[in-house]
């Protein structure tokens, strides 16, 4: 098994993922969940992009079937939720920690997976994306809510630009390493920018 630095990197992105996901369930004011749904929860929001991508790529048995450290990843965020409900819905909050530094991550390590399978750079930059956003849409349309990709800040757009940069870097024969942290960097940067000033993209108006 690989445990350098993008293994590890993520696991930390899978946690955090739990993390929002289990949150989510946990303040849902609609809803009454038991331990076990905000764990499912949590669960759904961090392996449901990566399984899609795997899913796609044939890459059979799926990530977390096949190293159970993904597994210990969720459970330790879910653990964490269970814990510390206050401080890391302030963090959520206050910093857009979870989901944001989630898709960053995603985006990145999705990209370099589906590169590592030989798959055109088009289609890379997609899975890329669809690893990061497709465990949220999944989220949220178990919480009822409107998946993040549906609203007007910029969501999927910030996760294609990380995986087309990571392309352009990886093309350039920049460190891995130092392109992970870069590119999942920017995905952050522009999320946080877009969420703290309400920037989206033009709307497509067909009837007027």
């Amino acid at each position: 098994m690989d445990f350098s630095f993008s293994y590890y990197i993520g696991l930390a992105g899978i946690m955090v993922f739990a993390i929002s996901g289990a949150l989510s369930a946990l303040e849902h004011k609609d809803h009454h969940h038991d331990l076990f749904s905000v764990f499912f929860t949590g669960f759904i929001t961090a392996i449901g992009g990566g399984t899609l991508r795997d899913i796609t790529l044939g890459n059979y048995p799926v990530s977390w079937v096949r190293d159970e450290n993904i597994l210990w990843a969720i459970f330790v965020g879910f653990l964490l939720v269970i814990l510390l409900p206050r401080i890391l819905t302030k963090l959520r909050d206050e910093l857009f920690l979870f989901d944001t530094l989630g898709i960053g991550i995603y985006t990145v390590l999705g990209t370099r997976i589906a590169l590592d399978h030989g798959v055109n750079f088009f289609a890379s930059a997609l899975l890329g994306m669809i690893s990061a956003i497709f465990g949220g849409v999944i989220r949220d349309t178990l919480m009822n809510e409107v998946p993040f990709i549906f609203r007007k800040e910029i969501y999927a757009t910030a996760c294609l630009a990380g995986s087309v940069l990571y392309i352009i870097l990886n093309i350039g024969n920049i460190d891995s390493n130092w392109n992970l942290v870069i590119s999942a960097s920017v995905v952050v940067a522009i999320r946080v920018v877009a969420v703290r000033y309400n920037l989206g993209l033009p709307k497509i108006k067909l009837f007027e």
